[in-house]
């Protein structure tokens, strides 16, 4: 999947509050553990530059900020997110995708009809599944569905679309 021109905000992980008084954060990760954080030194725009890290043993991750020196500025940081850019993280191999490339896409059956668009990608425990929100209907409301990212029910997608087999588009 090409990734020219996109270069938006990717989310990598949250700070879920402080860890000790000296500054230190808890963080929740959404990537692939600890060792695909530590590839980046500073997020958010340079706002944020790493200072150390370390897994947590629990899943996540603990981490030291250059610019979080104290407890009380580790607290006000609870909730933020992580980000880095698009165009910095490392290029995928064929059939895998990152998922802040699949959401705002539009989604097409196999025999062309228009679905909606993709606005989240879940993990359950089974592998992703896509949630499509399609156009409001004549009630004004849109009506959503999920299909497994699977080949069998979504055999192709790019940078501008995802196709999806119609017998997974059902509602």
């Amino acid at each position: 999947m090409s990734t020219s021109g996109n270069n938006r905000p990717v989310t990598l992980a949250a700070i879920t509050g402080a860890h000790g008084v000296t500054g230190e954060v808890r963080l929740k990760l959404f990537g692939e553990g600890v060792a695909a954080l530590k590839r980046y030194r500073a997020f958010n725009d340079s706002s944020l530059t790493v200072s150390k890290l370390k897994d947590d043993g629990k899943g996540g991750a603990i981490a030291r900020f250059a610019e979080i020196t104290d407890r009380t500025t580790a607290e006000k940081m609870r909730g933020t997110a992580l980000t880095v850019p698009r165009a910095s993280m490392p290029a995928l191999e064929e059939g895998e995708y990152y998922h802040a490339d699949l959401l705002g896409l539009p989604a097409v059956s196999d025999t062309g009809e228009a679905l909606g668009l993709c606005i989240a990608v879940e993990n359950f425990g089974a592998g992703d599944v896509i949630e499509i929100e399609r156009p409001a209907g004549p009630d004004g409301k849109a009506k959503r569905f999920m299909v497994p990212m699977t080949s069998a029910a979504v055999p192709e997608w790019d940078e501008t679309r995802i196709v999806i087999n119609a017998a997974f588009a059902q509602e």
